[in-house]
């Protein structure tokens, strides 16, 4: 594989100086001490982007205003559009869990497709705030896409309530596969370092201990105050990255509780109330024979929020104590953190999908428990701790190994 060498530059994930390459076509650069990406293979024409997120725009109206399914329950048919639940969710008394679902379920994944094209106008009209405040939305907001367990979710709700109702698919559940898909091609294509060395390129500079990376442009340079390219601040690391990371993890680790003892879903059926914790949730698919969905509730619910607090709280204690061995380790344990973090957000969207499906009033009604707001505090706590952790801290006492 024939690579064009550039100039010097810094891994974005540990500093590392290193000889820039491009990527050939179906091919990526990786750091050889964390392994972050430096390239994504592939050439760096936009056109093919640009059709991706114009298609994912116009799949937004059938996603989203089409029934996803429609099930028919005591003799009335209900409709399920995508928003609905959240609406709903907002309409009971729960403002907070259906801005958090329609933010990820719906305003990420548009502000994503809206900033690729605004970003692509911008480049040609050489229009510079739109460009850089259009290519902010889509390194921020990339992690916050989760149309995939979205889908996930849904097909959970649907086994639900299988037993209470007929369910009739509808055409709005085509639409929002093709959208997933399509967002998903989107994702692996995009790159926010491509599109500002299409603006700008790089001028070559050797790397020295004193030179900065840019977190926003991922420009290295030599030292300054505001980058040379996109005019953000620079830093040698992030601005109170640990202080900020601690009181995330503190105030997520402290919802944990709650989050688990109080209900977090009630159901009223015949004039009985019942209460489902997360563990009872899952205890009662396994009764009734859904040992697969038990499964995949127990994880994303229990085991991913947990695991991202004691995983990070590791990372933390390591940099405090700034331990020597093992850097490449706590590296995975912290992409594993950011790449497990959307997943715990199913129960909520389950929780959503139901309030749609089966609120019938005094005959069958669903509603959220106290336990789903501390279980949406600690999802979105644990992914902004997540986010505000400067992976180069990790890296910040490495001494390379001595050779003989």
């Amino acid at each position: 594989m024939s690579m064009k060498i550039r100039t010097a530059r810094l891994c974005p994930g540990c500093d590392l100086p290193l000889t820039s390459v491009a990527a050939k076509r179906g091919y990526s650069a990786y750091c050889p001490r964390c392994n972050s990406q430096l390239y994504r293979g592939g050439s760096s024409r936009f056109s093919g982007e640009l059709a991706i997120a114009i298609a994912c725009l116009l799949l937004f109206i059938p996603s989203h205003f089409f029934p996803l399914i429609t099930i028919k329950l005591f003799g009335v048919m209900i409709p399920a559009t995508l928003p609905s639940g959240t609406i709903t969710l907002m309409k009971e008394g729960f403002p907070f869990l259906g801005l958090l679902i329609l933010f990820c379920s719906s305003i990420a994944p548009l502000l994503l497709c809206g900033s690729v094209v605004t970003a692509q106008w911008a480049l040609a009209k050489k229009k510079f705030l739109p460009f850089k405040y259009s290519l902010w939305v889509l390194q921020h907001f990339k992690a916050w896409v989760m149309l995939d367990v979205f889908l996930v979710s849904f097909g959970i709700a649907c086994f639900k309530v299988q037993d209470h109702a007929d369910i009739f698919v509808g055409s709005g559940l085509l639409g929002l596969v093709l959208l997933q898909l399509m967002t998903s091609l989107l994702l692996t294509r995009v790159s926010v370092r491509r599109y500002w060395e299409a603006w700008e390129e790089q001028t070559p500079h050797g790397c020295t201990e004193d030179s900065l990376h840019c977190k926003h442009c991922h420009l290295s340079q030599p030292p300054g105050h505001h980058c040379a390219r996109c005019h953000s601040p620079l830093y040698k690391r992030a601005p109170r990255s640990l202080q900020k990371t601690w009181a995330y993890l503190i105030a997520a680790a402290v919802f944990v509780l709650p989050a688990n003892l109080y209900p977090i879903s009630i159901l009223l059926t015949n004039g009985k109330r019942l209460e489902d914790t997360i563990f009872s949730g899952v205890a009662g698919l396994i009764k009734n024979d859904m040992t697969g969905i038990a499964i995949i509730i127990f994880v994303a619910s229990i085991i991913v929020p947990v695991a991202k607090i004691l995983g990070l709280t590791y990372i933390l204690f390591c940099i405090r104590i700034k331990r020597r061995l093992y850097h490449r380790q706590r590296m995975i344990i912290y992409f594993a953190v950011k790449w497990i973090g959307k997943w715990s957000v199913m129960d909520l969207f389950v929780i959503s999908i139901m309030m749609t499906l089966i609120d019938r009033g005094q005959i069958l009604d669903f509603t959220p428990g106290p336990g789903a707001i501390a279980f949406g505090l600690v999802v979105l706590l644990t992914m902004l701790a997540a986010e505000s952790l400067d992976s180069r801290l990790i890296w910040d006492n490495y001494e390379q190994p001595k050779r003989n």
